[in-house]
């Protein structure tokens, strides 16, 4: 058979989601909400199907909806303490230290759901360099998979949603990118089932090449 030809994408800015996309948390989020699962009598499988990419608070009013939110928003921070002291088994995705490498002086910006804290604690934990703009919990109103925290992204950035182009793992994170206009690169496994424009297994397949006219293409090698 021929070799499969290698997939490009044109874009001038990237907005980069953190947990599943550069680093690789399954293990510390498995334990935490796990456990907060079974403290509420919830199946920890099903819970975990509708963790990724949310906001704490988000995950459980979505399964637990008729809780009051400030219950939520009380508990959210307690689990954000959990998972602030929790960096076992933090590692980043393959290829993430040198995708990050080849982005230093490009405009790229970190759009995650985690808290300010827990972002930097994490990226630290996989040893990878915090991007130049970050939007966190802190910076948006609702989480993912509203699209706010992409077109905030986008708009720190000076770029127009469907100039940029965001990496993402999770259906939430598919679903927010979408929702503001901006086409989506699915990282790993999970991002198949949610329909992203690419798709790539880990970022070591993955080359960056900036051009004269401030163009971004990012080459999927097969």
């Amino acid at each position: 058979m021929p070799a499969a030809t290698p997939i490009r994408l044109t874009t001038r800015a990237l907005l980069l989601d953190m947990d599943g996309t550069l680093v690789n948390s399954d293990a510390v989020v498995e334990r935490c909400w796990s456990a907060w699962a079974v403290r509420h009598g919830l199946d920890p499988v099903a819970a975990l199907e509708v963790v990724h990419g949310r906001q704490g608070h988000a995950t459980m009013a979505a399964l637990l909806p008729d809780r009051p939110m400030e219950v939520n928003l009380a508990e959210n921070e307690q689990m954000l303490a959990e998972e602030r002291a929790d960096t076992e088994g933090v590692v980043p995705v393959p290829g993430a230290p040198a995708f990050l490498a080849a982005l230093a002086g490009l405009p790229h910006a970190l759009v995650t759901s985690a808290d300010l804290a827990l972002a930097r604690i994490r990226m630290a934990a996989a040893g990878l360099p915090l991007p130049p703009v970050l939007v966190t919990a802190e910076s948006v109103g609702a989480s993912k998979p509203d699209p706010e925290g992409f077109l905030k992204g986008a708009a720190a950035l000076g770029f127009a949603p469907a100039d940029c182009l965001a990496l993402e793992d999770s259906g939430a994170g598919i679903a927010a990118a979408h929702a503001a206009g901006i086409p989506v690169l699915g990282i790993g496994p999970r991002a198949v089932p949610h329909h992203p424009d690419a798709h790539t297994p880990t970022l070591d397949t993955v080359t960056v090449t900036p051009h004269p006219d401030g163009t971004l293409t990012l080459t999927l090698h097969p």
